[in-house]
């Protein structure tokens, strides 16, 4: 328990979640090599109640574990609460706020005319914010936010066990 905040496993954290209620999520991604194995990390905080959920990739890019930790979060929660969504990925940030609509508009295009990397897990993201009311903050990654530092601790750490449950 940290400061009066209980843990919860994931499905207890979501069923407990009420209409309109407001959700901080941090997310980050990490990778070892780029491109190499990765993981993802997602700390969901609610008034009273913390928890938390991770993944790995054996080969993919920090870029990709990014969007997936983004996109791992929204898919999670339901349609009914605030969410207030914290990444130290400008690229996320920026791509779903802004670059999108243009993205969509250019048939998923660059400004440079190229393809837009990272494509699928683009659409899987924005069709995760779709029917959501999400909130988008960036902030500094490895600075004083314990909780998207938790975030990175859950993703380098979903590599390291990636080691362990695929030997």
């Amino acid at each position: 328990m940290v400061s009066g905040i209980k843990d919860l496993a994931f499905d207890e954290f979501k069923i407990s979640l009420r209409d309109g209620e407001e959700v901080e999520v941090y997310t980050d991604g990490s990778c070892i090599g780029n491109p190499g194995p990765g993981g993802w990390g997602i700390v969901f905080v609610s008034h009273e109640k913390r928890s938390s959920i991770s993944g790995y990739e054996k080969a993919t890019t920090n870029n990709r574990m990014e969007l997936m930790a983004a996109n791992m979060a929204l898919r999670s929660l339901p349609d009914n609460v605030k969410i207030f969504l914290y990444t130290d990925s400008m690229y996320v940030k920026n791509g779903i706020t802004i670059w999108i609509q243009k993205w969509l508009k250019n048939n998923w295009l660059s400004s440079s005319g190229g393809a837009v990397k990272n494509k699928d897990l683009w659409i899987e993201l924005y069709n995760a914010t779709l029917n959501k009311n999400i909130k988008w903050f960036w902030v500094k990654g490895h600075a004083d936010c314990s909780d998207n530092n938790n975030a990175d601790f859950l993703a380098r750490s979903a590599i390291v066990s990636s080691y362990m449950t695929d030997a």
